[in-house]
Parts: C-alpha cells; structure tokens; sequence
C-alpha cells in the first residue's frame, strides 16, 4: 500500500458552490481514489460532487515564496487607473 500514490480530495457540498479539500488518502488508480473518497468523506450524504487529484500532478507555492511571488507588481502600470482621465460628471469615483 505505501507503493500507492497519495491523493488529495475535494468535496462540493449541497449547500456550495465550490470543491473544498477535505483530506488525502492513497489508492492504486483514480477509479479506486473516487470509490475511496466517497465512503470516506461522504458518509452522511453531504456531497455532491468529488474531485481526486494525485498529489504529485499539483503544481504549488512555497511558503517561503509568499512575499515575491505575491507582491503587486509595479511594473504593470496598465493596472492602475492613474493615468486615465474621468470625467467630473461620473459619480464615485
């Protein structure tokens, strides 16, 4: 079993409108992960909805990246609004 790959699970509730992780488990193929997930994370009939990914097909952030890589970017001054004119009769702005 240690030879199986790890997968990470996703359930969408009834009540959401988006997958939420609810925990890993390791199975030998994603059919077997499907099976795997839904007796274990759906046990009371709260999900409609499962997505299985395998660990290692995740592409991730570091931690340690958290401050360069989302940092705003000055560089890309079409993002600011600073240099458009708006006119006096366009309310809140």
């Amino acid at each position: 079993m240690s030879d199986w790959p790890l997968y990470e699970v996703f359930v969408r509730s009834k009540r959401g409108l988006n997958h939420v992780h609810v925990g890993s488990l390791h199975a030998a193929d994603d059919e077997t992960a499907l099976r795997h997930a839904r007796d274990l994370y759906t046990r009371r009939n709260e999900g409609v909805s499962i997505w299985v990914v395998r660990s290692d097909h995740i592409a991730a952030t570091s931690p340690d990246e958290k401050d360069p890589f989302f940092a705003p970017s000055g560089d890309k001054v079409y993002r600011h609004p600073t240099f458009y004119a708006i006119p006096d009769d366009v309310p809140h702005m």
